[in-house]
């Protein structure tokens, strides 16, 4: 049976999809193999460009200040629920908020035993917390390592960049505090702990200062995040004719200091993903490509909301009206926010269908994709970037197989041949 045509006249596009003919065509959900848990919802840094509290949506406001006892028990309770009805042994949680920090000692511990004796011996659950550095002391990082959570930091590099949008409410710098706990956390003592350092994309910054300052902590893995932005509201610097692609030049730098190393030196995930799509493979993040998005988003009264980044499209644009006393995880795969994003090129719009590089960029971050009568049924606002970026790594990464093949022919005595283009 063939699928119905999705319809993105409609505004504010995907919720007025209808699921059930999706499914009645076909569509199978793939169930949630992440969860975050928004366990507090305050933060102790005030940083400018936060979509949590800078955005058009300001939910948090009305938020408990923290995830009760009850909520956490009741969403352990969902997720091993919904891991057990499919089978999945092997899951993520991390620990989000605001800042998961602001939790005393005692609620951290009780909300990572609920979720491991919910879940039992069955799963193996990979906990992690998101956190800005300000409370990563000592500790705290003793702490983390009896509960197996890893941890990632949010850091923008060197003092200068990390302290124009990263302060604290008074104004002042949070670079210097980050910078001592990053210490602690790449020493020897706790660098089993250390998963990732996400650092936001300013145009501003110098893109290999950024990268070799954020280098200098040894991180595992690096996050560059595009500032999120929508086509009612661009992100800062860009090129509304898309003619100039500020952000594509930027991450460039950044990715032939990195490519072009003598060792790698550390993972970027967005530009790991690149290169796994562009040579087949699967990415192992949803932030390019068109694999279904597989996590869900528990704020700290058990409301079961789509993507935080949503909120810079419109008030409200997260809110599905689910909640875990409720709802289950499989009603929230059915929401047409979340089943959109698992329908792969079916969600896309003939703008972006038309393009041969939609399977690479995937369409572009959902959020970025939001226009005002549109809702997401648009290409990203990024668009210009996105294809630009892939253009040039696509080439440089043709360029070396083709010399590779070439080298390897030479050594077996047969003589170059041509290498089919990336």
């Amino acid at each position: 049976m063939s699928r119905p045509p999705l319809r993105h006249a409609e505004p504010p596009w995907p919720r007025t999809v209808d699921v059930a003919e999706r499914r009645a065509a076909g569509w199978v959900p793939r169930p949630f193999h992440s969860f975050v848990l928004k366990v507090h919802s305050r933060c102790d840094l005030a940083c400018d460009y936060c979509y949590m509290y800078r955005s058009h949506d300001q939910s948090w406001r009305g938020l408990p200040r923290a995830m009760a006892p009850a909520t956490v028990r009741r969403v352990a309770e969902r997720i091993a629920e919904h891991l057990s009805a499919h089978g999945v042994s092997e899951a993520g949680v991390v620990l989000h908020g605001g800042e998961p920090l602001l939790l005393d000692d005692e609620t951290l511990v009780h909300t990572v035993e609920e979720l491991r004796t919910a879940v039992g011996d069955g799963v193996r659950l990979r906990l992690s917390l998101q956190t800005n550095g300000m409370r990563l002391t000592e500790e705290r990082l003793a702490l983390c390592d009896a509960l197996g959570l890893r941890i990632g930091v949010s850091t923008d590099g060197g003092r200068a960049a990390h302290d124009r949008h990263r302060r604290g409410a008074d104004g002042r710098g949070s670079h210097a505090r980050v910078n001592a706990a990053l210490g602690r956390l790449a020493s020897e003592r706790h660098r089993h702990l250390f998963g990732a350092l996400l650092c936001t994309v300013d145009l501003r910054n110098d893109p290999v200062r950024t990268y070799e300052d954020l280098l200098e902590h040894r991180p595992p893995t690096l996050d560059f995040l595009l500032p999120l932005g929508t086509w009612h509201t661009p992100p800062p610097g860009l090129d509304p004719s898309g003619r100039l692609t500020p952000y594509a030049d930027w991450l460039w730098a950044v990715f032939e200091r990195w490519y072009g190393a003598p060792v790698r030196e550390t993972g970027i995930r967005l530009l790991d993903d690149l290169l796994a799509l562009l040579l087949g493979a699967t990415p192992r993040t949803e932030a390019l490509g068109l694999s279904p998005v597989r996590y869900a988003v528990v704020d700290t009264d058990g409301s079961l909301t789509q993507d935080d980044a949503l909120r810079t499209a419109y008030d409200g644009a997260a809110a599905t009206g689910l909640d875990v006393w409720g709802a289950s995880f499989d009603t929230l795969l059915l929401h047409p926010g979340v089943a959109a994003r698992q329908w792969g090129a079916d969600a896309l719009c003939a703008h972006c269908l038309a393009c041969p590089l939609h399977r690479v960029c995937g369409g572009g971050h959902y959020a970025t994709r939001y226009r005002p009568g549109t809702g997401f049924a648009n290409p990203s606002v990024y668009c210009a970037d996105l294809a630009e970026l892939i253009r040039r790594v696509r080439h440089r990464l043709g360029m070396d197989l083709a010399r590779a093949g070439e080298k390897t022919e030479r050594l077996r005595g047969t003589g170059p041949r041509p290498v089919e283009a990336v």
